[in-house]
């Protein structure tokens, strides 16, 4: 099996014909350990769960995060193991928001998108994250670790610590965050031969361009009921 300590191999990878890369896909997956379908399973049900704006997504979401901090270290994939330490955390913190209540026992969480000074806010997040994350993997790389590729391991990072942030707010824009985390993962996992969980990243991509839809539609009904229901003094105020 051929060694790989960066992305260049995936993008040479890319100029081998497809029997080639078809057969590596058979050897890795022949390798994957059961620990990883149940981790790669419970993750495709919790994204389902939350386009569907239902709790559970935390619950069976823990499933997968501690199974993939343990998947991450061993693959060498030191952003990716804090990145679902830190999963594991906020599900805890999501499950607690998502179902807390007002004095009226109406959920206080509703999905809202933000505002330009909101985005500016996630984009500072997402930038001091990934240097954190990148100065760290590359002092690791140095000293400890040979497999770990920081510039593409702190991006993917990155994009899932300000995606689950935004999630536990049910802020619509943590789709976008998820997609770009998905787009990253796929050759991030693929070139440590986590096949199934690169495969897993790809399906996630669609499931996350479907939820951020799904959220789009549920805020703009939620407007329009909001308008409608108004009084006519609120709606000249």
């Amino acid at each position: 099996m051929p060694q790989c300590g960066s992305l260049n191999y995936f993008w040479k990878k890319q100029r081998l014909n497809f029997s080639e890369i078809y057969s590596q896909f058979l050897r890795d997956i022949n390798l994957t350990a059961w620990y990883e379908y149940l981790a790669v399973f419970a993750g495709i049900v919790s994204v389902w769960y939350s386009r569907k704006e239902n709790v559970l997504v935390y619950p069976v979401g823990l499933i997968n995060t501690v199974i993939y901090v343990f998947i991450s270290i061993k693959g060498h994939l030191l952003g990716e193991a804090s990145v679902n330490f830190y999963y594991t955390v906020m599900s805890i913190i999501g499950w607690y928001m998502w179902t807390k209540k007002d004095i009226r026992q109406i959920k206080v969480l509703h999905i809202a998108f933000s505002s330009a000074k909101q985005w500016f806010g996630q984009i500072v997040f997402f930038l001091l994250f990934y240097t954190v994350i990148f100065f760290a993997l590359t002092y690791f790389k140095t000293m400890f670790f040979e497999g770990v590729i920081p510039w593409a391991d702190a991006f993917a990072s990155a994009t899932a610590f300000t995606g689950m942030w935004l999630m536990t707010k049910k802020k619509g824009e943590s789709w976008y965050w998820w997609i770009l985390t998905n787009i990253a993962s796929v050759p991030l996992y693929f070139v440590k031969h986590y096949v199934l969980t690169s495969l897993y990243y790809s399906v996630l991509l669609i499931m996350s361009v479907f939820g951020l839809i799904a959220w789009m539609q549920k805020a703009k009904r939620k407007n329009y009921t909001n308008a409608t229901s108004a009084s006519p003094e609120s709606l000249s105020a």
